[in-house]
């Protein structure tokens, strides 16, 4: 990697026995060919085989029922969401951040458990775990900006976002605690309507510039998560792909991949009590326990600071903003 131009470029990660078996390689902006999506699918297809592969093994050896995975590959969710159907464990835990970060997590507490024999008192269930700000340095950083708000209580600031969202307008949502991990989880995430097919699209144009392929994410309510996917079992992380109910997927078409499938996130009342609200008056206004999430962000880590998310808010095309009981409106 060098930083020549302030920003990082890669070597080379392959050889030229890889280009002599799959051809030249794509260059980036380039057109996606049916060559390229024929060795994404074949790479994704060996890596679920050599997978299941070793879970399976793992799971005779030990007679084990739940599972724990880590490391970058453990980020791959249609691979994870295929674990509790297709193998015989009954729980799967995956950090939030499963590569290098959560490894060092999981290494001190293997120290701490089974090195020193400490019990186990602590249970990751929420990601919530970043730098938070008040409403005192909210204000002040939306003074320097010179920009005309709104003060609401948490009712009235679900509400208002709710009615925007439903309206199909696009909204920053700014609350609690940074996420730890490559995900937004409903406290620095964009939130638009996902009964609007035509959404995808509009974000891409306006905020996210990403290729057309990427799905985006489904944010559901936890007990409603029956109702539209064809599993139960919670993901507050969104590290799992699950199958969209068919009679569904017309209902959320802008969280419904190609393949009638979505990355979803499980929100629990418990752990994130104010973006669980958002998503019940979003229900409240559409009969739709789901909305669109996807992150903070314009080709740039999610954003951390209250200035991070006003610059993005200010130079991207979202039409409302949501930070701390503050709400903004173009």
């Amino acid at each position: 990697m060098t930083w020549d131009e302030g920003a990082p470029t890669l070597g080379n990660l392959y050889s030229q026995k890889l280009i002599d078996l799959l051809g030249p390689p794509r260059r980036p902006r380039t057109e996606i060919t049916g060559q390229h999506q024929n060795v994404a699918a074949s790479l994704q297809a060996m890596l679920e085989e050599a997978e299941f592969n070793l879970v399976h093994m793992l799971q005779r050896e030990t007679g084990q029922t739940a599972l724990c995975m880590a490391g970058g590959v453990a980020l791959n969710s249609c691979f994870n969401g295929k674990l509790l159907p297709e193998t015989d464990f009954q729980d799967v835990y995956i950090h939030p951040a499963a590569g290098d970060a959560g490894t060092a997590l999981g290494a001190a507490f293997y120290i701490y458990h089974q090195l020193l024999g400490h019990p186990r008192t602590f249970e990751m269930n929420q990601a919530y775990t970043g730098p938070e700000f008040g409403n005192g340095n909210i204000a002040e950083t939306l003074g320097r900006y010179d920009l005309a708000y709104t003060e609401l209580d948490d009712e009235r600031l679900v509400e208002q976002a709710a009615q925007i969202v439903a309206g199909g307008d696009v909204l920053g949502w700014f609350q609690g605690r940074l996420e730890w991990g490559p995900r937004a989880l409903g406290n620095r995430s964009i939130i638009a309507d996902p009964r609007r097919e035509d959404m995808k699209d509009i974000l891409n144009a306006r905020i996210k510039h990403r290729e057309p392929f990427r799905p985006f994410a489904p944010s559901i309510l936890y007990e409603a998560t029956g109702d539209y996917f064809d599993q139960t079992y919670p993901d507050p992380f969104m590290i799992k792909v699950y199958n969209v109910l068919p009679e569904k997927r017309a209902e959320i078409p802008a969280v419904t991949h190609v393949d009638g499938t979505g990355r979803l996130q499980t929100v629990h009342r418990e752990t994130n009590p104010l973006y669980w609200r958002l998503i019940k008056e979003f229900e409240g206004l559409t009969g739709v326990p789901v909305v669109l999430n996807t992150s903070f962000n314009e080709n740039e880590p999610i954003v951390c600071t209250p200035a991070e998310a006003i610059d993005c808010f200010l130079r991207t095309k979202m039409d409302a903003l949501a930070i701390g009981n503050y709400l903004v409106q173009k």
